[in-house]
């Protein structure tokens, strides 16, 4: 039952990370909601506690950002990029659709945060190049998420963290925010030029680019989270069409499965439990969202990179892997 999942929670709990939360739903239905540990190896978490999100901000800011211009008609999943921003060559004929697939060809990540920052960053991010053809293979990317908040951004004619702020708030998820103000209540991660990062994004190019990105980024918590759950099964601020449209295209290239920005099991941490059908996404801090088409979902928020960013990942994605197991194969609760 519910111990079974406490059990493999406290398996990483003060070894990968100091700190979880964990939210268990079916529909409006809370079936578990517990939290774990303390943010940084002394001060307990509480029920509004903040994690660094990672890459759940590419579903829940950015996509979510995307749905609603498409749902508005301002933008069309065919439109190519130089059609909303100047950019030269390849890059220009790559597709929306394409960047939220992970099939634009685009690498997966950039260095260029070691000799650029803001504005410039962000100017030379948008000009890379795709290393592949587009649409020929799944390369998970996080610089498509960059560039569709940029498009969001111009599309708008708004700041993206202001955009995207009126978007949570209308959703309710009052917590969530790039750049919190207040950063007493915030899990730590990992280590940066000395410094242990508190509210500072984990991901170098968010963190260089000023702590706003379309790839990492987003501080939240289950309580959030959950509404922004809810506001795709029950849909308000989006029409149900255009969620649908985004949960249930399904491509296959290679092993991967992806919808519209969002990830298809089998993934990471996710790899027997759901099917294809089912959405969501990880992030690299250690956290997950899984959301079967039934209505029955998983937050799992954790801080895995606290005590090294890459060497309990193996062990993460064991205990991610038993606690999705539990949820949805199992169906112990």
């Amino acid at each position: 039952m519910k111990k079974k999942i406490e059990n493999f929670i406290l398996e990483g709990l003060n070894n990968v990370y100091t700190a979880a939360s964990i939210l268990i739903g079916q529909n409006d239905e809370i079936i578990m909601e517990e939290y774990y540990g303390t943010k940084d190896g002394k001060s307990p978490i509480n029920d509004q506690t903040l994690f660094d999100i990672a890459s759940l901000t590419k579903i829940v800011s950015t996509t979510t950002a995307i749905m609603k211009l498409y749902d508005e008609k301002k933008i069309h999943l065919d439109d190519k990029i130089k059609k909303y921003l100047d950019v030269k060559g390849e890059k220009g004929e790559i597709k929306i659709k394409q960047l939220l697939l992970h099939e634009s060809g685009m690498q997966p990540y950039s260095e260029l945060w070691q000799k650029y920052k803001n504005k410039e960053l962000m100017d030379k991010i948008i000009q890379i190049q795709p290393q592949n053809k587009p649409w020929t293979q799944y390369d998970y990317s996080c610089l498509n998420f960059i560039t569709l908040m940029k498009i969001v951004e111009n599309v708008s004619k708004t700041p993206y963290q202001d955009y995207i702020k009126n978007l949570f708030n209308q959703i309710g998820m009052f917590q969530t925010t790039y750049n919190p103000q207040n950063t007493e209540n915030i899990v730590q991660t990992s280590i940066r030029d000395g410094i242990r990062l508190q509210g500072k994004s984990d991901d170098e190019l968010c963190y260089y680019l000023g702590g706003v990105s379309g790839n990492a980024g987003i501080y939240s918590n289950i309580k959030d989270l959950r509404k922004y759950v809810l506001n795709i099964l029950n849909p308000k601020i989006i029409s149900k069409k255009t969620i649908d449209k985004f949960t249930k295209t399904t491509i296959h290239k290679g092993e991967k499965y992806a919808h519209l920005g969002f990830m298809a099991p089998p993934q990471a941490g996710c790899t027997n439990a759901l099917d294809e059908k089912s959405f969501g996404h990880n992030g690299f801090t250690g956290t997950s969202i899984w959301i079967r088409p039934d209505g029955k979902f998983s937050i799992f928020l954790t801080n895995s990179v606290y005590y090294d960013r890459r060497a309990y990942k193996d062990k993460l994605q064991i205990i991610r892997n038993n606690i999705n197991d539990a949820i949805f194969k199992e169906g112990i609760i």
